[in-house]
């Protein structure tokens, strides 16, 4: 496999050779190194290796050059290899021009000189670009590729897991990509089959199921335990950061998730307010960076499993899965978030992976370029989600029943939003009915307050409204609210039948549900705040009250 670049460009000699000889030191095992002087020269660099094929994986530039400063440089390097990390070297003076690119060129770093000792100031930078760049890099070769029909339901959940679960893959169009052709006859397949996936072994699988898919690129299946101290069951931002901080608490760690690891959040195309990530990071980075920690410390990962029930004997917790295998845990940490609500028109539901998207936006934004899309739902996500679709998109419109975007998204997402011309939002507006022959071709808006209807084409339609608690699947062992969400701590005792349930001497811990040693974290918890950062804090709270719980055992 061809090894990526990274580009080194700086004006002074000096300072070329200085960077170049630590770069090279560290990293010449694994990436191909290019210098030189000139802007203009790494410009026709760069556009020979894009006609080569090449990749480039990060460009480190200085801001003061005679021909072009660092920031235009970067802004048109970046028009060849958008996905490149971009780092800036600056002087004291140049830091104001520095921060203002974070935003106009999506700069990822900015790097004062000098940098010495690298071991300290430099490689640790330059290591967590490098790993976020190849958490994203879907190689050429050597990859898992899927072969199918780019508006199919089957097609778009494989994506959907695959992308969810970190997996590098190449999608393949059966209709617009030649190469695809050729695979199915070397397969011996026809288009009946589809979606086809290819291994990075060659082994081939036709319409696989997610749990068949999982275990062919080797997502763990079965639990290796006989007994854990705490089971989570959902991966999403609570879960990840419970199953954190209790293996890093020396428990015996299993979590356990249906389909994606970080839940809604994987699927959030960019996240500015999360503490420590000045550039803001996508919901899948930020899932990529909790799933290798918690692995790390020596958490145990199943996915795709469902659970089935749950049951309690001696104080011990049966979960019993959809796969007819059991798991046995002292404590249990449910952590099942929320899921978009359904858009209610008649007929939608059977576009639903064929032009009608539930989040995912970051899966078939590539699908949508120089299209006209609409997003239903005015919250951060719906917003996030806008912005990123933006990039590819010829027109994205936001549907929203309020007078304002303002009234349900965060300030800063509204202003980036107003600054970005092929975003427009229309207001007061519902969708009230779709049609299209095997994939959705046009929707019906209709405004609320002059009862106007106009029916529009449309590529695809991203959904944003509302969610509902994650507690479907749940038996009836932890006591709910009408709407799903499970109650715990002192809302427990808020209920006439309390005093039936619990029998303890104590009173239930915050996160602790009717059932003793069962607790709740994240959305699915009545009362608990929303957000990632919210979650996040649930999740390690959690693992708190379960410690407190194992020590009464």
């Amino acid at each position: 496999m061809k090894l990526p670049f990274i580009i080194i460009t700086d004006d002074d000699i000096q300072v070329l050779r200085a960077i170049q000889r630590d770069i090279r030191s560290e990293y010449r095992g694994d990436y191909k190194i290019a210098a030189t002087e000139s802007a203009r020269e790494a410009l026709e660099l760069i556009k020979e290796l894009k006609l080569k094929n090449e990749e480039v994986a990060l460009f480190i530039s200085d801001q003061k050059m005679p021909e072009m400063e660092g920031i235009a440089y970067l802004e048109k390097a970046n028009e060849i290899f958008p996905v490149a990390k971009k780092v800036l070297l600056t002087a004291y003076s140049d830091i104001e021009a520095a921060i203002k690119a974070i935003n106009t060129v999506k700069l990822d770093y900015y790097l004062q000189k000098p940098w010495h000792p690298p071991a300290e100031k430099l490689f640790p930078v330059i290591n967590d670009l490098l790993d976020e760049w190849q958490g994203l890099y879907k190689p050429d070769i050597d990859a898992t590729r899927i072969i199918g029909f780019q508006w199919s339901p089957k097609s778009h959940t494989l994506k959907e897991f695959l992308s969810g679960n970190l997996v590098p893959y190449i999608w393949m169009d059966v209709e617009n990509d030649e190469e695809a052709e050729k695979y199915l006859l070397s397969a011996n397949v026809t288009k009946s089959d589809l979606p086809l996936v290819i291994l990075k072994d060659g082994s081939l699988m036709k319409d696989p199921s997610l749990a068949d898919l999982g275990q062919g690129v080797g997502l763990q299946q079965k639990a290796t335990k006989e007994m854990y101290d705490v089971l989570i069951i959902g991966a999403g931002p609570a879960g990840l950061a419970a199953s954190v901080y209790g293996s890093c608490e020396g428990l015996k760690t299993l979590l356990i998730e249906r389909s994606n690891p970080g839940g809604q959040a994987s699927s959030s195309a960019r996240i500015e307010n999360y503490l420590g990530f000045p550039t803001g990071l996508s919901g899948a980075e930020l899932s990529r960076r909790a799933i290798n920690q918690t692995l790390r410390l020596g958490t145990e990962i199943l996915t795709p499993q469902e659970v089935k029930n749950i049951t309690v004997k001696d104080g011990y917790k049966i979960t019993e899965m959809k796969d007819g295998s059991e798991i046995h845990s002292k404590a249990i940490v449910i952590a099942t978030g929320v899921a978009y609500k359904k858009l209610e028109i008649p007929g939608l539901e059977s576009f639903t992976g064929a032009g009608v998207y539930y989040g995912s936006a970051a899966v078939e934004a590539h699908a949508c370029r120089d299209a006209t899309i609409y997003l239903v739902g005015g919250g951060n996500s719906a917003c996030q989600a806008a912005l990123y679709m933006s990039k590819f998109a010829k027109e994205v419109n936001i549907i929203i029943r309020r007078d304002s975007l303002s009234q349900t998204a965060a300030n800063y997402l509204v202003e980036n939003i107003s600054h970005t011309p092929n975003i427009h939002v229309i207001v007061n507006t519902d969708v009230i009915a779709c049609s299209g022959s095997s994939v959705l071709e046009n929707i019906t808006l209709k405004n609320a307050n002059t009862g106007e209807e106009k029916t529009v084409p449309v590529k695809a339609l991203f959904i944003y409204i509302g969610t509902n608690p994650g507690t479907a699947w749940l038996n009836d062992i932890v006591l709910k609210n009408e709407k799903g969400f499970i109650l715990s701590g002192s809302d427990l005792a808020k209920d006439k039948s309390f005093n039936t349930f619990w029998k303890l001497k104590r009173e239930p811990l915050m996160s602790e549900t009717s059932v003793p040693g069962i607790f709740a974290s994240g959305d699915v918890r009545f009362g608990a705040m929303t957000g990632i950062s919210a979650a996040v804090g649930e999740g390690s709270m959690a693992i708190r009250f379960v410690r407190k719980y194992l020590q009464e055992m």
